[in-house]
């Protein structure tokens, strides 16, 4: 608390910027956090627009970083209520990796890389029924999926999916190198359908689970409007 109280006598751009930097987050993750666009934060910091934070926004924050809103331009709180005593495990980051999953004609995706992080509320994941560990983020390329994902989504993939029984939903699966996130179903066979939700484009139905490797189901989606 000690160093909450000494940075909130700074102004509250930098002490937002040297939190993000102390935390190795950076200002687009945060953005998006907030569900604002990208450059939301980089401008309140780098350009002074907005002149504040929203106070919603400002709360987010504060509970994020474990800190006293006054650190970000708030009132202050009373000791030992409100934000401050909100501690950041509140919210798990779940890592956004610098591939594409194909919804359109097929994209090679070889770099899985960490290219960010998002943060959702740890009692909001638990109700996935796996381990964060085991989610990762990636964006949806192409309209195949349209109407019920769209080109440019995020989506969250849980890769523990691969390692249980196949039910019907929708994954994310590699087929010759290619990714992609099609809508599944085990066929009375033993074979898989795979299917696109746009009529525009083909469905498989006879595919040999063999012939298919399974990367995760999808368990949520998000998108700019």
């Amino acid at each position: 608390m000690a160093q909450a109280i000494s940075m909130a006598m700074g102004d509250p751009r930098s002490n937002l910027e040297q939190l993000i930097r102390k935390n190795g987050d950076d200002f687009s993750s945060l953005s998006r956090m907030l569900g604002k666009n990208p450059a939301y934060i980089q401008q309140f910091i780098k350009r002074g627009t907005p002149k504040k934070l929203d106070e919603i926004d400002r709360r987010k924050l504060a509970e994020f970083y474990a800190v006293d809103e006054q650190v970000l331009g708030g009132a202050g709180q009373i000791p030992g209520s409100g934000s401050a005593s909100i501690a950041s495990h509140n919210l798990v980051r779940i890592k956004q990796l610098q591939v594409e999953a194909s919804a359109g004609p097929g994209s090679l995706a070889d770099d899985d890389a960490i290219q960010d992080n998002m943060a959702f509320g740890a009692k909001w994941l638990k109700q996935l029924g796996t381990d964060p560990a085991n989610l990762s983020l990636i964006s949806v390329d192409g309209d195949s999926m349209d109407p019920t994902l769209c080109d440019g989504d995020d989506i969250m993939v849980d890769h523990s999916a691969a390692e249980r029984p196949l039910r019907d939903g929708i994954y994310v699966l590699r087929m010759d190198d290619v990714l992609l996130v099609k809508r599944l179903a085990l066929r009375p066979s033993g074979k898989l359908s795979i299917r696109s939700d746009n009529d525009r484009y083909p469905n498989w139905d006879d595919v040999k689970p063999q012939e298919v490797n399974i990367i995760g189901r999808v368990v949520w989606t998000g998108r700019r409007l």
